[in-house]
């Protein structure tokens, strides 16, 4: 199956210039996807820009020109968390994604032969550096407000770390400042089995002869790791499949859960933007960005003020990482809320848990 192209309400943003990478690289010819909901005013003053996490498109929400669910449908639109009745809200997709966007699965400049592994190191700094060009293209300077979940999150950071005073407001959920040990360890393994599967070929595999066992299995892991073993408990418990296999396939229904998210997955994502998105996680370190023995956050000191948001459940990005992070914003001088919710379904919460996210999303939005 091929990875699908961007969706039809997007926008291609081509950056007049080569972007240089975190890692010294000069990447040529990059072009963003980008969708946007409610009416921009003037330069953007009051232009909300959505970061993605990991794997979705820049469809986070329908619209005339796309009617289909977004993949954050629950918090965009009229009267919602997120109101573009009163923002212009902005997603793009990010740099290194394959949705449109320039990254490993795209083809070269001049070329019709995608980069795959030759395409440059990414770092999150790279996706904040790539979206802050497209924004220079689209004129605006500063942004009203920038929210980021997950990886979306960490490239809110990057992008403030790098340009500060480009926007007024944080909302960060479910995210960190840097990875930690087991989160690093899941997605090296994730990385692992999708490179062992033979169809990868070293990363040459054709776009209809994906390494899909590896991808399956990937995404089984992810799965298991974005929700939360009580959550696994109250929807499954330990109850079995109306056909179990009688042999050593798949007998209780957690098990035919994972597998149809797994076989949703094949096909819809490219490995090798995968992998590169993943590792992207794992380097991401605010230490990096340290000036003068400052704290790094010290740049994000111009903001007016910040959220941040994380679930009890989530073992990828613990609640305790939340709460460093409001409180090491606090320590530079930005009013920040804290909000640790007490949701079951980890950190794939914020996609799901509507009832708990969506009040807090509009409690603070309403108020800057």
């Amino acid at each position: 199956m091929n990875v699908p192209s961007q969706p039809p309400a997007s926008r291609v943003i081509e950056l007049p210039d080569p972007l240089e990478t975190w890692c010294g690289d000069s990447l040529p010819g990059v072009r963003l996807v980008c969708e946007s909901w409610g009416e921009r005013r003037g330069n953007g003053d009051n232009t909300i820009l959505l970061f993605t996490g990991l794997s979705p498109s820049a469809h986070a929400a329908s619209s005339e020109q796309d009617p289909s669910d977004g993949w954050w449908e629950a918090m965009v639109g009229p009267g919602k968390p997120i109101d573009t009745r009163r923002f212009h809200v902005l997603c793009f997709n990010s740099l290194g994604s394959c949705f449109g966007s320039t990254g490993p699965a795209s083809p070269r400049p001049g070329g019709d032969e995608p980069w795959r592994l030759d395409f440059p190191e990414l770092r999150v700094e790279d996706i904040a550096a790539a979206t802050r060009a497209a924004l220079d293209v689209m004129g605006i300077r500063q942004l009203h407000a920038i929210v980021g979940p997950s990886l979306g999150g960490m490239s809110a950071l990057a992008f403030l770390l790098r340009y500060p005073g480009s926007a007024r407001h944080l909302l960060s959920i479910s995210s960190a400042e840097r990875a930690l040990p087991f989160a690093i360890a899941v997605r090296s393994l994730q990385r692992e089995i999708v490179r062992s599967d033979p169809a990868w070929q070293g990363g040459h595999y054709d776009s209809d002869a994906q390494p899909a066992s590896g991808m399956r299995l990937a995404r089984k892991l992810g799965m298991i790791s974005y929700r939360s073993p009580g959550e696994w408990t109250e929807r499954f418990g330990r109850r079995k499949m109306a056909e179990p296999d009688p042999g050593f396939g798949p007998r209780y229904e957690i098990e035919s859960y994972l597998a149809a998210q797994a076989d949703r997955f094949v096909g819809g994502f490219d490995p090798n933007c995968y992998i590169y998105l993943s590792r992207a996680m794992d380097l991401f370190d605010v230490d990096d960005h340290v000036r003068d023995g400052q704290s790094p956050l010290q740049a994000l000191a111009e903001l007016e003020s910040a959220a941040v948001v994380g679930v009890e459940s989530d073992i990828l990005f613990p609640l305790q990482q939340q709460r460093a992070l409001a409180d090491n914003l606090a320590d530079v001088g930005v009013a920040t809320r804290f909000h640790g919710l007490a949701s079951i379904q980890g950190h794939d919460a914020f996609l799901v848990d509507d009832e708990r996210f969506g009040p807090v999303i509009a409690d603070y939005l309403a108020g800057i």
